[in-house]
């Protein structure tokens, strides 16, 4: 009589093939080597946050600079996978349980499958336990990147207009008041502090606009002309190249946030495709190890 857990099956060379009814694989290997290879990446990535490979100081002349930063993240992450991957793999292998009578191939498969099972379960831990970090540290590259050059483009564009209204810029609600209460003829001898602060919300207002318009425009050219003493001529052309160099700051401010977050999207790119080529390296490294364990494994079975 067969034993129970071996069943017939179709013949192949005139004799019947016993195959084993139990699964070929040992998931209370893979889920051990899996746990370890998990919390080994989480202890990594606390140790390497400690050690500083995962944060930038904000002193300047202190700790690694940011480009430093990401060589040591992409190194660290390598490592972390490398060993992680590679102990639980290795632990897999010499749990697992000895398959008799079972080609030498056909172990050296199973083993490596046990080893990409082991890589595939802690990754799926490792990202409910890191996936968010990780996400977030991707994205606060690109974020920071972005948060860096707009301040940057409204710092520009605020210098431009301060630079003639001295406060920065001022609500929308100070120019529509500016305009109900302009006189036709600005005398000279009005308050300079005051003409000075309504010309500088008018060219704010100007640049926050992209131009000025030409009620604007004529009046300021009125105003800089009463209280500079010029000719009308003189004063026009001292407002056009005032025009002129608020309209160049904040397009050279726009090109900077652009370029800014160009960078920060190739970098945000860059350690994706990092991030994706340490997966594949732990992936190949627990199943290594895992046939390394496995025939380790082997060898010192005894009946």
């Amino acid at each position: 009589m067969e034993n129970s857990s071996s069943l017939s099956q179709p013949y192949a060379d005139g004799l019947p093939v016993r195959e084993s009814a139990i699964s070929a694989v040992s998931w209370a290997a893979v889920f051990a080597g899996a746990v370890i290879a998990a919390a080994l990446s989480l202890a990594l990535f606390a140790g390497g946050t400690g050690l500083g490979f995962l944060s930038v100081s904000p002193w300047g002349d202190e700790g690694m600079s940011a480009p430093a930063i990401g060589i040591g993240i992409i190194v660290w992450m390598l490592f972390t996978q490398i060993v992680s991957y590679g102990i639980g793999g290795y632990v897999a292998g010499r749990l697992r349980t000895k398959w008799v009578d079972v080609h030498s191939d056909e172990v050296y498969f199973r083993d490596t499958a046990h080893g990409f099972l082991v890589w595939a379960l802690s990754a799926i831990v490792s990202a409910a336990l890191l996936g968010s970090a990780l996400a977030s540290m991707a994205s606060g590259v690109a974020k920071a990147g972005a948060a860096v050059a707009a301040t940057a483009g409204t710092a520009a564009t605020a210098a431009a207009a301060a630079g003639a209204s001295g406060g920065g810029m001022e609500r929308a609600t100070d120019y529509l008041t500016d305009s109900l209460l302009r006189s036709d003829r600005p005398e000279a001898t009005a308050d300079p502090e005051a003409a000075r602060a309504e010309v500088g919300r008018i060219v704010a207002m100007s640049v926050t606009r992209g131009d000025m318009t030409p009620e604007d425009r004529d009046y300021v050219v009125k105003v800089v002309a009463a209280q500079a003493g010029v000719e009308p001529a003189v004063a026009q052309r001292r407002v056009d190249q005032a025009i002129q160099n608020a309209k160049k700051a904040a397009e050279d401010a726009k090109q900077k946030a652009k370029e800014a977050a160009d960078a920060a999207r190739k970098a945000a790119a860059a350690f994706a495709l990092w991030g994706f080529a340490s997966m594949l390296i732990g992936a190949f490294v627990a199943s290594l190890a895992a046939t390394w364990g496995g025939r380790r494994r082997d060898a010192v079975y005894r009946v």
